[in-house]
This record gives structure tokens, sequence and C-alpha cells, in this order.
């Protein structure tokens, strides 16, 4: 039986969702709490994977198992194996053919920045601080520059590398600013993201709305295909990964 998970995490202490060999994942994690709950080895497959220093509210994961369990179990065993910066939010039985990577229409991001001229202490770890003038009504039309179906190897880090090399067309279907207390939210959906390309979006837009960049300027940059002519990536921990759509 196939069955996905919907996780929510603070990314702060961790290298990312993805397994690694150096360095605590929230990924071996997960599975080191399913594997003791359902006492066998489990593998876990997540929608895609966020970096070092990202948060999470919406990300999927599927795994597959014979045991028969109660979902709400499950989820109240996970989440007592669980450190509390990691929550499962809900276990859900599965079509055979789901796959919560490949199933997904589109992924859904947030990123938040924090503009009063003072930081707050207790956003710190979510927010990013913007100490510099910054053009509210250019970060606001400015994410229109990079909505459609275009080549994101400009926007992409390795691009010569992975799912970039293969196909780095996405389709980017909304990338808005949204007024919120302290500051701006910038919402990004799109079919896919190619690795570090959400970073790079805002970190673009953010040289944009503070008068480093033109609108042509940003139109070069997508001919070029060439990463080092898009703006600086933003820090981590501004961004969440908040839905996955299937």
């Amino acid at each position: 039986m196939r069955y996905s998970l919907k996780i929510a995490y603070d990314g702060t202490r961790y290298s990312g969702w993805q397994v690694q060999t150096n360095a605590l994942s929230i990924q071996t994690l997960v599975q080191k709490a399913l594997t003791t709950a359902l006492r066998h080895p489990v593998l876990l497959t997540g929608s895609g994977r966020t970096d070092a220093g990202v948060h999470a509210q919406g990300q999927i994961a599927h795994f597959d198992t014979e045991k028969t369990f109660h979902p709400k179990s499950l989820l109240i065993s996970l989440n007592a194996l669980l450190p509390a910066d990691i929550r499962i939010l809900s276990v859900q039985s599965r079509e055979a053919n789901f796959h919560a990577r490949y199933s997904a229409k589109t992924k859904i991001y947030h990123y938040h920045l924090h503009l009063d001229p003072v930081a707050d202490p207790l956003f710190a770890p979510y927010r990013l601080h913007i100490v510099y003038p910054l053009c509210k009504q250019k970060l606001r039309e400015g994410g229109q520059l990079f909505v459609g179906e275009k080549d994101f190897s400009a926007f992409a880090n390795q691009a010569y590398r992975g799912s970039a090399a293969k196909d780095p067309i996405r389709k980017l279907l909304r990338f808005d600013a949204v007024q919120q207390e302290g500051g701006i939210r910038l919402e990004l959906e799109a079919t896919g993201f190619l690795y570090k390309m959400a970073r790079n979006l805002v970190g673009t837009l953010l040289e944009y709305a503070s008068e480093k960049m033109t609108k042509g300027d940003i139109a070069q940059i997508f001919q070029s295909k060439d990463r080092k002519q898009a703006g600086a990536t933003a820090p981590p921990q501004g961004l969440f990964l908040m839905q996955v759509v299937y």
C-alpha cells in the first residue's frame, strides 16, 4: 500500500530535505521515525528537495508498506519520535501510482520580507530583513516580468546538472507581492522549480526593486541563460514550501 505524509518543518537546524551522508536532513529523521514505528525499513520519496535553512508547511512525501495501521495512530507515533521542529500534519492513503514528485501539478513557495526599519528578533529566523531602499511598486509589478513558460537556466544553480540540464523549461504561473504585517510576502507558483530557482528569482526581483536592474536587464538575463547574469541568491530563512498541488 502507498501512503503520503504532509510535513511541516523549521529548516534552521538542518542541511535540507534530502538525505546526506555528512549532515542531518529532514528526510533522514522522518525515514528513521517511520522505520521505528512500522518496524521495517522505509524509503521516503519527497515532492522535491528544500535547501539548508529553508522551511516547509506543506512538504509531501510518499512511502510503501504492507503493514496495517490506523493513520491517526501512525501520525501520533511519528510526532512522538520526531523533534519538535518537524511535524507530520497528516497521513493519507494513496493510489498505487501516486508519486509525491511526479504527480505534482504545481508547487507554491512563499518568501517573506521584513521591511520595518528595525529588525524584529521574532521574525529573524523566518524573514529576510531588508536594510536598503526598496521600491514597493516595482516589487509588486516586477514579478510579472518572470511569469510565463520560459527557459529558467539563468536562475538555476548548477544548470549543467540534473533536471536543469535535461529540461530547463518551467512555467511560472504567478509571482505576487502581498502586504503583510511588517513587510511583504512574495508568492511563487510554478509547474516545477530548478535548483535554487525560487531564491534566485527573489534575489533578482530584489535587485530590480532596488533600482539595480531594469526590465531590459531581466529580459537579457533570460536570453543569456547564464546564472552569473542574474541576481544574488536570496538567503534561505525567508523561504517556505507552502503547498504541493496534485
